[in-house]
């Protein structure tokens, strides 16, 4: 038990790198545009060209090694993951800082996927819901202690600090890795069109497009979380680590959440979660009338985040164990992959309502992914039903 415990904290601390990496974006975003000279906003795409390219690469690189052992592929990656937080350390403009967030997002996608699957290894049966969520909240964690204090660092000294400091964390954790992680599983290697099958089943490409118009809605507002803080609700820049904080906080509530979500049919559950953020999207229209209940329409959403983490990935690991044990690595992979896709989507769509509209046209913009997500999760729950009920109608017709 304690081999398994110190085993899933080494999983967690790689997905915390991975997102302290990933969101210290929204947290410099100005720093980074008078660094550079640059608007906002075009700092900004800075999020949708990382989560473009991490979702592209990511299932290109899982069907690409089929034949290496997971732990030394993890562990090379890892090694690229490190060398590309350095270089966005000492990146003497933005076009480099733009080539080492590539680097960095080729490599994200399938370390989240290696991660996962050394969860779905390590882990009883019993246990799997609970470090799949863990190893979600590692990404939380990284909101709520990495980003604020990457913020503040970046405030108070210098934004590249805060990618060293990233680099310095992730050679510690891939230190413990190699300590910890047992070298024996390898990849089945397998054609990747038979990989690729996965996902030619409606119950996957459905959980996929749900996770997509999910991540898409959250993120329209996620990308300009700051200035939403601090021009819409006109809080100082002095509390804005402080408030990033609490976010970070709601987000790690939310994956717990989807833990317990994931071992109660949670997937039935979220047309509900997506109704809620409906209204709360609504609601940000009026955020610059009213400071205190709109801090709390934002902590509300955070809340509801990454609800549907754990019950889509739990989903699409039974999916594969049962009908596509050859696709076990690119199951994984796809809730992260869909997940950046709609970052990239939603990170878009909110430049482009910002740029057009304002800050104002955030949460109307985001109310039309939710209404979108809430029509997607029913029919992923019908096809579901419907599977289930054709496997028990084959048994009993075996049994007879």
């Amino acid at each position: 038990m304690r081999t398994f415990n110190f085993r899933a904290i080494i999983l967690i601390l790689i997905a915390f790198v991975l997102g302290c990496s990933e969101f210290i974006i929204v947290g410099i975003l100005n720093d980074l545009a008078h660094q550079f000279n640059k608007p906002v906003t075009t700092v900004g795409y800075l999020v949708t060209i990382f989560a473009f390219v991490y979702a592209f690469s990511t299932p290109i690189l899982t069907a690409l090694i089929g034949k290496f052992r997971y732990f030394w592929s993890l562990f090379w990656f890892m090694i690229i993951f490190i060398l590309s937080n350095l270089l966005s350390f000492i990146a003497p403009n933005y076009e480099i800082l733009v080539v080492s967030r590539i680097m960095t997002a080729l490599v994200s996608g399938i370390i989240v996927s290696l991660a996962l699957t050394f969860a779905n290894l390590i882990a009883p049966l019993e246990k799997r819901a609970w470090l799949v969520s863990w190893v979600f909240s590692g990404f939380s964690i990284a909101s709520v202690f990495g980003v604020p204090l990457g913020t503040w660092i970046s405030t108070t000294f210098n934004w590249r600090i805060s990618f060293a400091a990233i680099a310095v964390v992730s050679i510690i954790t891939l230190a413990l890795f190699t300590l910890s992680m047992p070298v024996a599983p390898i990849a089945k290697s397998s054609k990747i069109l038979e990989q690729l099958s996965l996902v030619r089943d409606s119950r996957v490409w459905l959980g996929a497009l749900l996770v997509m118009l999910s991540a898409s809605g959250i993120y329209v507002f996620y990308t300009y979380l700051r200035p939403i803080l601090t021009t819409e609700l006109n809080f100082s820049t002095d509390s804005l680590s402080m408030l990033l904080f609490i976010f970070g906080l709601m987000s790690i509530i939310s994956n717990r959440a989807s833990g317990y979500l994931a071992e109660n049919n949670g997937l039935l559950k979220m047309p509900l979660v997506y109704s809620c953020q409906v209204i709360l999207f609504i609601l940000m229209i009026f955020l610059p009338y009213m400071k205190w209940p709109g801090l709390l329409v934002i902590l509300l959403l955070g809340a509801t985040m990454y609800l549907l983490n754990s019950p889509i990935q739990v989903h699409f690991f039974s999916v594969a164990e049962k009908d596509y044990p050859q696709s076990l690595v690119l199951s994984s992979s796809l809730n992260s992959i869909f997940f950046n896709f709609g970052i990239s989507l939603g990170s878009a769509t909110g430049g482009v309502l910002v740029a057009s509209h304002g800050l104002s046209a955030i949460g109307p913009g985001a109310s039309v992914f939710a209404i979108l997500s809430i029509v997607i999760a029913i029919l992923l729950n019908k096809e579901i039903s419907h599977d289930n009920k054709m496997k028990i109608n084959k048994v009993v017709e075996i049994n007879n």
